[in-house]
Formats: structure tokens, sequence, C-alpha cells
């Protein structure tokens, strides 16, 4: 009796103590909703403003939701979309971007030009000189050149074969001189970038009368066994003797200068009636920026201003020791 006493007595505390926790917190509700209530109300300083969204001005739509009407975008902001997303144009590249520094010549001083000869001073020049004759004769013999009238396409056949052969030089040159730096760590002293100048105009000699004719297999045979041949050789005197090189290049310029005088010479009395009228070459208009009405004795005689300034170079590069500063810059 006393035990069933006792636990009526806990089971009446328990509902007291539960009665008091269920009032309070129906009590913290009411407070908590009555405290946002009038939290939402606009105070009086407030009146001014415009209740919105709260954190966004306007309502942006999950990506995901695909059924919902998209934002049509303006004809100007997809334009520029599509133009950022094509691939670039490709630039088509024209020659004057990637050729080398090379000089343009005045009407002035193309027509000044004048065949001159440097006297040799010992036996390397006269070595030299005697060397270029004999090459010189031998070719006038083979091509014709003595022989008949010099029409246009006898005048091609011996520019182009001329032209493969004058790009050597300054080639074989500069990579000789080049390995000679690489191999002795030292300096070159400027001497390579004339003489890469050098080989690239007389390789845009060779481009331009290409326009006019295309060589040939028993011509371009011929080009590839004197391209072997004089390359070598060349190669093997330069690493022998620069100074002997240069002053046999400078011979060779002068030939150059006397063939292209009797070139104009021949324009000029109407042995070349087809070049007295014929335009320029597009490739030479813009590598010696001839103007747009220029014609074919315009570029002879641009060529013919190229080949005085390379025997001015090498007989000056001839006389100097190679280890001087090369006294010509960039182009010059």
């Amino acid at each position: 009796m006393a035990m069933l006493c006792t636990s009526l007595g806990f089971g009446q505390r328990c509902l007291r103590s539960s009665w008091g926790n269920l009032s309070l917190l129906t009590s913290s509700r009411a407070f908590s909703t009555t405290h946002v209530t009038e939290c939402r109300k606009p105070a009086a300083a407030d009146k001014g403003h415009r209740p919105g969204p709260h954190f966004r001005s306007k309502i942006q739509h999950h990506p995901l939701y695909t059924d919902l009407p998209k934002r049509e975008q303006p004809a100007a902001e997809v334009a520029q979309v599509e133009k950022a997303q094509s691939p670039p144009a490709v630039k088509q590249n024209t020659y004057e971007e990637y050729t080398m520094a090379h000089l343009i010549w005045g009407k002035n001083e193309a027509e000044d030009v004048v065949v001159t000869h440097h006297d040799p001073r010992d036996k390397a020049d006269k070595l030299a000189m005697y060397t270029v004759k004999v090459m010189r004769f031998f070719f006038d013999l083979f091509s014709g050149y003595h022989f008949g009238a010099m029409n246009e396409i006898k005048w091609l056949r011996r520019i182009i074969f001329l032209e493969t052969v004058a790009g050597v030089p300054g080639m074989m040159g500069a990579m000789a001189r080049h390995l000679q730096s690489l191999r002795r760590l030292e300096r070159d002293h400027g001497w390579i970038h004339t003489l890469l100048e050098e080989a690239e105009n007389e390789r845009m000699h060779l481009l331009t009368a290409l326009e006019l004719r295309k060589p040939g297999p028993v011509f371009r045979f011929s080009v590839l066994m004197a391209q072997g041949l004089f390359t070598n050789i060349f190669f093997l005197a330069y690493l022998i003797s620069p100074r002997f090189c240069h002053r046999f290049v400078g011979y060779l310029e002068e030939d150059a200068v006397k063939t292209y005088t009797r070139c104009l010479a021949e324009i000029d009395s109407g042995h070349l009636k087809m070049w007295s009228k014929m335009p320029a070459p597009p490739i030479a208009i813009e590598y010696w920026r001839l103007g747009e009405n220029a014609l074919m004795r315009d570029v002879i005689l641009a060529i013919r201003a190229d080949e005085a300034h390379h025997r001015l170079v090498n007989h000056t590069l001839g006389g100097m020791d190679p280890n001087q500063k090369n006294p010509f810059g960039p182009g010059q």
C-alpha cells in the first residue's frame, strides 16, 4: 500500500512538470510570432522605401528549368558573341612582311649606276679576278651570249641561271661565320646579317625572273649540278680565305652590273620590244616599292642597283680583317 501511494505521487509530479513545459513552449512560440510580425512592419523612416524581394532585384530562373521562357538576346549582343566564338581570319602574308631589310632605290639612284672596276692589289686579288673571268668566258660560250641577238627568252634564261649561282656566296659566307662564332665562342661583329641580306636579295632577283618564265627539266638539272659544285667549293674556300671569297664576289658583281647595263641598253634601243612595254611583276613592285605603273625596265634598274651595292659591300669586306666590325648596318 505504501509503494502504491509513492508511485501515484511521483506520477502527479511528472504531469505537473510536463504541463509547465508545454505552457512555456506555447508562450515562446507566441512571442516569436509576435516579434517576427513586428519586425516585418516597415518603420516610420522607411515609409518611402519600396519593399522588394530579399537579396535580388529581379527573379532569375534556374537554368535546369527548361520549360520556362528564355530571355531574348538583342541582335548586337548575339553578333558580338558569334564574333568572339568565330576563329580568327587567316591573314595573307606578303613578301614585304617577312623579307629582310633591303635598300629601296630612287629613280635617280638607279639611273646613275655606272660600271666600275676594282684594281687588284695583290696575288689574291688577281686570282679572284681571273677566276671570275674564266668562269664568265665559259658561261658566255655555252649560253650563246656573244652569238646572235639576245631576245627576252635568252635574257631570262641567263638571268635565272646566274641568280641561282649569285645567291650562294652570301649564304655560305654567313653559315661559315656563324659556325665559326659558335666554335670559337666569340662574336661575329655583324657580318652574318649583311651576308644573309645579300643572299635573300639575290634570291628575290631569281623569284622575279621566275614570274616570267618557268624552266624545264633539263635547265633544272643543270642548276642542280652547278649549285652542288659551286656551293661546296665556295664553302671550303671561305673557310680557307674569307678575304679572297669577298674579292671574288666583288668581281662577280662587277660583271653582273655590266650584264644588266647591256640589258637596259637593248631595252632602250628597241631590241627588247616586249620588255619595253611589259608591266613589272607584282612581286617586284612590292619588294622594291615601285609605282603601280612600273615597267620591266624599272625592275632591271632596281636589280642593277642591287648588284652595284653588292659590288661595294664585298669589295669593302674583302679589304678588311675578318675580325673587324662590319661597317654596314641592317639594310645598308
